[in-house]
């Protein structure tokens, strides 16, 4: 059966460009644009590349990419200078992440989604401890050694767990009927989205300090994710306020009318159908999530983006363009699956709790 479908859709898509005279002349176009691109970048990012070897001088080949460096780098670029003896803590917590996410789509959860609040909120905790330390035997382990992917990787995941959660709150306040908390939330919706995420980001690691008491000192890294949590909680409420525009006023009198009161009617009838309409928002702004976290590197934290710069200014590695190249490259390459994958997910999800369609 899928089979089917997608030799169908495939017969759909090539019929569709050669429809009529215009579409033919695109699709020769964009043929032959990808027949100057993709040949001479695969020549160059794989047929060409060198691939064996320890140090800049194995990568003979300056008109080649020079995958060495990414493999000889590879410890600072995914752990910072997290300690080697230790990295198996992050190892570890990011195994965890595939098995919770693997927990929240079985059915026992799906029928009762209130058991999904346990490992959703079990996991920060756990995987916080594994890389912090300081207890039950593991080595302390301060937010400074921490960098590379796996700090974008935690900013990413604390801002979207934290960011989605506040997100609601802020679109329920700007529908509460209270004059003062409406207020409240709007202005603060409205403040924070009208400023950009380097100025939010500026004055939580930079200013803040100025302004507390002497001999009090908060995190940079824990400064950071609450910068990061509050902008993009701005961001999920308006996507929230869209959800609760779709479902229709009969939804909230058919509740009424069966006995249910503000907060089950909430729970029960509202949001469900908010989550169907705003998860293609939500996913939208997850991966801006992923991709805005390469901006902590202005105020000192050493992301992905970071590592690879501070790998290509290293004097060992300093012998042509292709290095700076084939890191950055590696870096699309590695944004691009995160972002895919997110969008994946997001088109399983949106399948999953389609209206009238059974589970897949």
């Amino acid at each position: 059966m899928g089979r089917a479908v997608s030799r169908r859709a495939a017969v759909e898509f090539v019929r569709s460009c050669i429809a009529s005279p215009l579409n033919l002349a695109l699709t020769i176009l964009v043929a032959l644009l990808l027949w100057q691109i993709v040949p001479p970048f695969v020549e160059w990012a794989v047929l060409d590349a060198s691939w064996r070897g320890t140090a800049s001088g194995d990568c003979a080949n300056q008109e080649a990419a020079c995958w060495v460096f990414i493999h000889a780098r590879l410890g600072s670029i995914v752990y910072g200078t997290y300690p080697q003896a230790e990295r198996w803590r992050v190892d570890l917590a990011a195994l965890l992440a595939p098995l919770v996410l693997a927990l929240m789509l079985t059915p026992w959860i799906r029928r009762a989604p209130g058991r999904g609040l346990a490992p959703i909120l079990l996991y920060p905790v756990i995987a916080g401890f594994l890389l912090c330390g300081g207890a039950f035997g593991l080595a302390p382990v301060a937010t400074a050694d921490w960098g590379g992917l796996m700090l974008t990787l935690v900013i990413a995941a604390s801002t979207i767990t934290t960011a989605i959660p506040l997100g609601l709150l802020l679109a329920l306040g700007r529908r509460s009927a209270l004059p003062f908390i409406r207020f409240l939330a709007v202005a603060f919706i409205e403040l924070v989205r009208g400023m950009p995420l380097v100025a939010v980001l500026f004055m939580a690691v930079v200013m803040l300090p100025l302004f507390m008491p002497a001999g009090v000192e908060i995190d940079k890294l824990l400064r950071a994710l609450v910068a990061f949590a509050l902008f993009n909680a701005a961001i999920m409420a308006e996507v929230f306020r869209g959800g609760f525009q779709a479902v229709p006023a009969s939804q909230y009198e058919a509740a009424q009318s069966l006995g249910l009161g503000s907060g089950r009617t909430l729970l029960l009838v509202v949001l469900p159908q908010i989550v169907k309409v705003a998860i293609p928002g939500i996913v939208n702004t997850c991966i801006s999530i992923t991709k805005e976290t390469t901006v902590v590197l202005i105020v000192g934290l050493v992301d992905f983006l970071a590592a690879i710069q501070a790998g290509v200014s290293d004097p060992a590695w300093l012998t042509g363009e292709h290095i700076r190249s084939t890191g950055y490259l590696f870096v699309a390459l590695v944004f691009w699956c995160l972002c895919f994958g997110m969008s994946r997910l997001s088109r399983r999800l949106e399948r999953r709790l389609a209206t009238g369609r059974p589970a897949a």
